[in-house]
C-alpha cells in the first residue's frame, strides 16, 4: 500500500498542474493574435510587380516631359482608397520611354519641368531651389543630392503601363 500512495497525486499536486494547464491555455490564447500580426505582413505575397495603365498611348510622347496622371489603389490595414500619383513622361533617344517621379530627393516637393525661366529645359524644384537635368540627374551645387526616382515601364497593347517607383544612385 505504500507504493500505491506514493504513484497518486496529492490534491495539491492536482490543482497545481491544473491551474499550470488552464494558464498555459489561457496565455497562448492571448499571444497568437499578437504574433499572428506581427508575423502576418511578412508572410503576405508581395505585389511589386503590379502595373498601373496611364490610359495614354505610347506614340503620343515626344522627347519633351510630359506630366501624367495615374491612379492606384492603395491599402492601408482594412482601408481602401484611390491614390492619384504623377510622373513625367518622355521618350529617350533610343525611343524607350523614361517614366520620372516628380518628388525632389532633398525635401519631397514637386518638382515641374521648364517651370523657372532662368533654368530652361530643366525639372526645377521651388522650395529650396533644386535643378535637375531633362533625365533627372541632379545638378551639383543645388540641395537635391540624389536624382529623380523613375518607375518601372512597360507597353501593352500600345499604353503606357507604371509599376513601382525605384531611387536611383546615379542617372
Amino acid at each position: 500500500m505504500s507504493e500505491d500512495k506514493k504513484s497518486q497525486v496529492s490534491r495539491r499536486q492536482f490543482l497545481n498542474y491544473t491551474l499550470t494547464g488552464v494558464g498555459g491555455f489561457m496565455a497562448a490564447g492571448l499571444l497568437a493574435p499578437m504574433i499572428r500580426f506581427a508575423v502576418d505582413p511578412a508572410l503576405q505575397p508581395e505585389t511589386s510587380g503590379d502595373f498601373v495603365s496611364t490610359g495614354k498611348e505610347v506614340d503620343s510622347f515626344t522627347n519633351e516631359p510630359t506630366r501624367v496622371d495615374f491612379t492606384v489603389e492603395q491599402q492601408d490595414a482594412w482601408y481602401n482608397s484611390k491614390v492619384t500619383k504623377t510622373a513625367w513622361v518622355y521618350k529617350q533617344e533610343d525611343g524607350s520611354i523614361l517614366a520620372l517621379s516628380p518628388k525632389c530627393t532633398h525635401l519631397g516637393c514637386i518638382v515641374g519641368w521648364n517651370d523657372n525661366e532662368d533654368h530652361p529645359n530643366m525639372f526645377y524644384c521651388p522650395c529650396h531651389d533644386g535643378l535637375y537635368e531633362k533625365n533627372g540627374k541632379n545638378i551639383p551645387g543645388t540641395p537635391p543630392t540624389a536624382p529623380l526616382s523613375v518607375y518601372d515601364v512597360q507597353v501593352k497593347d500600345g499604353i503606357l503601363y507604371l509599376g513601382k517607383e525605384i531611387p536611383r544612385k546615379e542617372a
